[in-house]
């Protein structure tokens, strides 16, 4: 049976945001360290970040999800796709003075001092050090959502919002763009893993990011299950010793993309595979496990996670949004039937009449 679309929207969000909890609890372990204490982690746990005393209630989210929850505001509040002024307007309004090095990265309050001026938001992400990292690759999902089926749309997108992280076309915004390709060829009626590769492989850049991601298919070709595939990793992916040595777009993006093929798209397997990889562990995870969810829904995801996510939501100080998963979800989801209606009342208006604009969209 095909997965409706609103379930695709609320596996995305549920994949990420649960995912990225039970990663952050060993974030930045080697493997090796999660084998041992915890065998495989399946559940969610408190955990410590930055060093500041606040122990997390299991089910709390950290820094990348603070930063989608931005962009998922501008999305429900414009219901349509967003620029980087739009979301800039949000950090504004909603980020709280303390959130840099609480629930977010110390650097995100030096770009939050940039963005309180008259600079353009685009030309923020220029004065960011780290051009190459994660930060948005990470957090793009709801781009790829509110480009539901249009993958140029989001690609555009992650273009545009991203320069509000890091540089116009940079690496870092190059491996985004797999994130939210791919959620957005995901939702698509009928989508499989292949055609969700392939809609990578054919928009997204073919030297900087495509090249490495069919290295890291055909390494792991073989792999049947996630501790065979993080192994194979090994002598790939081994940065130490510099800022964010193990949150580097390309090496995060290309682990996710091989756990989606490995787990043929399951939202529940690729979270647990993420979570248990190393390194990196949350943002792994999220584009994983955010990429199988925008493909299968929320079949056979546990209840519990989503209940107890919830719970530490409204229970946390310092995020700047306490809506549900659900909330999340159905509110992105509004938005995007709110700009298909727009669309399909321009087509109606400029093609004259309703079964002129029907046979146009076949």
């Amino acid at each position: 049976m095909a997965t409706e679309l609103q379930d695709k929207f609320l596996g995305c969000i549920a994949g990420v945001h649960v995912g990225s909890s039970m990663g952050a609890v060993v974030e930045g372990w080697p493997y090796a360290r999660i084998e041992q204490e915890h065998g495989t982690l399946d559940e969610l746990l408190p955990y410590e970040h930055y060093g500041n005393g606040w122990v997390r209630e299991p089910g709390t989210t950290e820094d990348g999800v603070e930063r989608q929850k931005l962009m998922i505001t501008a999305i429900i509040e414009k219901r349509d796709r967003v620029n980087a002024e739009d979301v800039r307007a949000i950090w504004l309004r909603d980020i709280r003075d303390n959130a840099p090095g609480t629930v977010s990265e110390p650097f995100e309050g030096e770009l939050l001092a940039l963005a309180k001026t008259r600079l353009p938001a685009r030309d923020i992400g220029r004065y960011c050090d780290y051009a190459g990292l994660n930060s948005f690759a990470r957090a793009c999902h709801p781009i790829g959502l509110i480009n539901a089926g249009d993958v140029d749309g989001a690609y555009d997108d992650v273009m545009e919002v991203g320069q509000l992280y890091q540089t116009a076309y940079s690496r870092g915004l190059q491996w985004a763009a797999v994130t939210a390709v791919a959620i957005a060829a995901a939702t698509n009626p009928g989508a499989t893993v292949d055609s969700v590769l392939g809609a990578v492989f054919d928009r997204c850049h073919p030297d900087l990011v495509v090249k490495e991601i069919e290295r890291g298919l055909e390494r792991t070709r073989e792999c049947r299950d996630f501790r065979e595939l993080r192994a194979a990793f090994d002598p790939v992916y081994s940065g130490t010793g510099m800022p964010y040595a193990f949150s580097f777009a390309n090496e995060v993006v290309t682990k996710a993309v091989c756990i989606v093929r490995l787990t043929d798209g399951d939202l529940t397997r690729s979270m647990i595979a993420g979570v248990n990889m190393g390194r990196d562990t949350d943002c792994v995870t999220a584009v994983a496990a955010g990429i199988a969810g925008a493909l299968s829904g929320t079949d056979g995801f546990p209840a519990h996670y989503i209940e107890q996510t919830d719970r530490a939501t409204k229970l946390n100080p310092h995020t700047n949004s306490q809506r549900t998963l659900a909330e999340h979800a159905q509110g992105l989801y509004d938005a995007y039937r709110s700009r298909l209606k727009r669309l399909l009342t321009h087509a109606q208006l400029m093609l004259g009449t309703t079964d002129e604009a029907t046979d146009a969209r076949k």
